[in-house]
């Protein structure tokens, strides 16, 4: 079997169809320069998220075929090889205001926390950001999981402090979304980061908020072909 990564091809003459596999496989018998991250081996900790035949996928957690072709995360800086800067996570989760600000002493039910439970599984492999189009272009976008994350909180009955959240949520954030669904469909712990953007669009209009594009072309004036 034979793989690229990053532009290089190699053999696999073990008999291995894992991709972390095949990445040990090689720094032990081909290139030991060769520099990835991994950690649980497990799919828990996203330390291993890569991108296979255009796809982000989590290198623990995938099966490779013949001519498979492996490269690092997009939109994020290539330290070397397989490894990328992630230190925006922070950043971004901080701007989000994706943690608990304002605690109640409301009682917490079981059907509160399964409201989140989805959202709590995330595992900060920033598969959804190197998927995203508009942070692509845009690096003050605020972004997936941070957007999934806020939403935990403004969903979770311990948080009080609602609105300040979706205040900073306006600037670079849910309006932004293009609502592609490319989050969704490479987050390996299944989170619909797509629909958690849209509720959190629906909650900003219950707070007052309108989408600014639709807004800009009200005051275009639109020609919707309507005459009274």
């Amino acid at each position: 079997m034979k793989i690229t990564i990053c532009e290089k091809e190699y053999t696999l003459k073990e008999k291995t169809d894992n991709l972390l596999e095949a990445f040990i496989y090689i720094k032990t018998t081909q290139n030991n320069s060769l520099t990835f991250k991994s950690g649980c081996r497990s799919g828990i900790c996203g330390n291993c998220a890569v991108v296979v035949n255009g796809v982000e996928k989590l290198a623990c957690k995938t099966t490779i075929k013949d001519g498979a072709e492996v490269k690092p995360l997009k939109n994020l800086k290539v330290i070397k090889d397989l490894v990328v800067d992630n230190s925006c996570q922070n950043r971004l989760l901080k701007k989000a205001k994706a943690q608990l600000e304002q605690k109640s002493d409301e009682i917490i039910l079981p059907d509160n926390v399964s409201k989140i439970d989805k959202e709590s599984n995330c595992i900060l492999c920033n598969s959804c950001y190197s998927s995203c189009p508009v942070y692509a272009v845009n690096k003050d976008f605020i972004g997936p999981f941070a957007m999934a994350r806020a939403y935990r909180y403004i969903e979770d009955k311990k948080e009080t402090n609602i609105k300040n959240k979706i205040d900073i949520l306006q600037d670079n954030g849910v309006w932004s979304c293009t609502l592609c669904g490319n989050c969704s469909m490479v987050c390996p712990s299944l989170i619909d980061i797509k629909t958690d953007i849209m509720m959190l669009q629906n909650k900003s209009v219950q707070y007052g908020y309108q989408n600014p594009n639709l807004a800009s072309g009200f005051d275009a004036g639109i020609d919707f072909g309507f005459n009274p």
